[in-house]
């Protein structure tokens, strides 16, 4: 089976959101990733605002559903995040870490940290319905408290892979030591998530250079990718990028 593809937005926001007013709109961007083939939209509220707002999340949640596709929340663990989820009830929510200063989200979720409050959370969004998916670093370590905090999938944070596989200033050719060791360390994670009994997908600085090695260590039924879709988008629009990327996730 073909691993699918969440389009994260969050960036057509962050192009608007640079000078103010209604364009581009990552909605409309959201509706064409989804006639393109995607399989759903993943969006980050963040607490400041940065780039996704509130009515993005209520139009978007309105695309998704009237496509009868999943629209999958990434939100941090507060109860202002918590309030809005089960209000607009996405198919589902991913907690990840957040911090003020970061550009992009540096890592996974503290989840020995914040068990405790993640099983709280867990329970207020299966009562809305919604299934939890925790954002987490490639470690297999935390597959059993994943499991007993509630989760029904885990998105391994794939940063280090990718920032291995960057190719760099000309002459310059990715890491391939890295590369080895970081797809060794989320294979040996992805095979704990499921043996824990949940879901795996993956997601952070994935290209269409770096998809395919990915997916052939380990059987991903979904990626989350963002950025590079939407850059792509610049030069070719939204719909070509997507099926660019759909194209070298197809297995080789």
């Amino acid at each position: 089976m073909n691993c699918e593809l969440s389009v994260n937005v969050d960036h057509v926001a962050t192009l608007r959101q640079a000078r103010g007013g209604m364009e581009p709109d990552p909605a409309r961007a959201a509706e064409w990733a989804l006639g393109a083939g995607a399989a759903g939209i993943t969006i980050h509220l963040r607490e400041d605002r940065r780039h996704i707002v509130d009515r993005d999340v209520t139009s978007i949640r309105a695309v998704c559903a009237q496509r009868h596709r999943e629209m999958n929340l990434e939100m941090a663990l507060t109860e202002e995040m918590l309030t809005i989820a089960c209000d607009v009830k996405p198919e589902r929510a991913t907690l990840v870490p957040e911090r003020r200063a970061e550009l992009t989200t540096e890592g996974g979720l503290d989840l020995a940290r914040h068990a405790e409050a993640v099983t709280r959370g867990a329970a207020k969004l299966r009562a809305a319905r919604i299934t939890l998916s925790l954002f987490l670093d490639p470690e297999p370590e935390l597959a059993p408290l994943a499991r007993a905090c509630g989760a029904s999938m885990v998105e391994i944070h794939t940063g280090a892979y990718s920032h291995a596989t960057r190719v760099g200033p000309p002459g310059a050719a990715p890491d391939a030591a890295a590369t080895e060791r970081e797809l060794a360390r989320i294979e040996r994670a992805a095979l704990a998530f499921e043996t824990a009994g949940l879901a795996v997908h993956a997601g952070h600085g994935l290209t269409v250079r770096n998809v395919g090695p990915l997916l052939r260590r380990y059987p991903f039924t979904e990626l989350s990718i963002g950025h590079t879709i939407v850059s792509r988008s610049v030069e070719v629009g939204m719909a070509a990028a997507v099926r660019e990327m759909l194209e070298a996730m197809r297995p080789s």
